[in-house]
């Protein structure tokens, strides 16, 4: 998974976000980072790279790697998610892969830290309590949620 950040014209950090297509059978309508299922042979950092590329139209070599968050687990589906971090030059113009994204967002990350919360949410019949960030109508929650979290309290 592939947190991309970009410092708009007053030097304001933005992070790069999609929202799943409502009609999919995993994770419908839901906010995330690029990311997705590792291909045979590949290391976890290619596949963040490839999944920004075929998601949202990413090139590779336009993302400057700046490092690893901490492996984060799902709780519901058991996966763990490997995030890593970053920079790509501001403006950059996507081309969504239809089969899984709706659209693309990006949320300042000010906005991000003051739209914090913390909600006890149901999903497939488990209750747990998750970090939230709402923003401009968006929630994030889940494992994004916790990915955001880290994010934020490694960058001041």
């Amino acid at each position: 998974m592939l947190a991309p950040l970009f410092a708009d014209s007053r030097g304001e950090l933005h992070a790069v976000f999609t929202r799943r297509r409502g009609d999919l059978r995993r994770h419908p309508g839901e906010i995330s980072f690029p990311g997705g299922r590792r291909d045979e042979g590949e290391t976890l950092l290619r596949t963040a790279l490839r999944e920004a590329h075929e998601e949202i139209g990413l090139p590779p070599e336009a993302v400057d790697v700046l490092g690893a968050l901490e492996p984060t687990p799902t709780f519901v589906t058991n996966y763990a998610i490997y995030p890593f971090v970053g920079l790509i030059e501001p403006g950059m113009e996507w081309v969504i892969g239809e089969a899984e994204v709706a659209e693309v967002l990006e949320l300042p990350l000010s906005a991000l830290r003051g739209a914090y919360g913390e909600r006890r949410l149901v999903r497939r019949g488990i209750p747990f309590r998750t970090p939230t960030y709402e923003v401009a109508g968006n929630l994030i929650w889940g494992a994004t949620g916790r990915i955001v979290k880290d994010l934020l309290t490694r960058i001041s």
